[in-house]
């Protein structure tokens, strides 16, 4: 399977998803999107490519932490991934207070965003990966997002990376 891995869309006044994300997305099996969504309407548009699942981040109302919740762990292929958007809990990082979130959880993969810097690390036998952001790149030289390839309990990921918001 291949799943599209987002975080930190910030989407409101009527923005809408880069092309570049909505292409790089085009054929995914399902959608995680690890908070910041910020409107309903990136879980609409995201909707329409493939099955999301994902959580609220501290940009997000009260309407998306009612939906999505603040911690959530999906399966695919035998990979668990554990998702959370990393602004909350113990730990001096992003990273950490991500990692930290699942301790009590067996995951492949633990996804998280919040710093809209793409990390991808391996912790033992954890893959910690935030995805950046494709709309709001901060300090960072380019907009991003992630693939992550699964098959029989093993998985590869890897970071899109993309120059101009359109």
């Amino acid at each position: 399977m291949r799943i599209g891995i987002v975080s930190d869309t910030h989407l409101s006044g009527g923005r809408r998803l880069p092309v570049p994300l909505l292409d790089g997305l085009q054929g995914v099996d399902a959608i995680i999107h690890a908070g910041d969504w910020v409107t309903l309407d990136v879980y609409e548009e995201l909707s329409a490519i493939a099955p999301v699942y994902g959580v609220a981040g501290n940009g997000d109302g009260e309407e998306l932490v009612r939906r999505f919740g603040k911690k959530t762990t999906v399966e695919f292929d035998g990979v668990r991934f554990g998702v959370v958007h990393g602004h909350e809990g113990p730990g001096r990082s992003t990273p950490e207070r991500a990692r930290l979130a699942f301790r009590e959880q067996a995951c492949d993969v633990v996804v998280f965003g919040h710093s809209h810097i793409p990390f991808s690390e391996k912790d033992g036998g954890l893959l910690l990966f935030n995805p950046g952001s494709p709309t709001d790149k901060r300090r960072q030289p380019r907009y991003s997002f992630g693939i992550v390839t699964t098959g029989s309990g093993t998985f590869e990921a890897e970071h899109v990376f993309f120059d101009k918001e359109v």
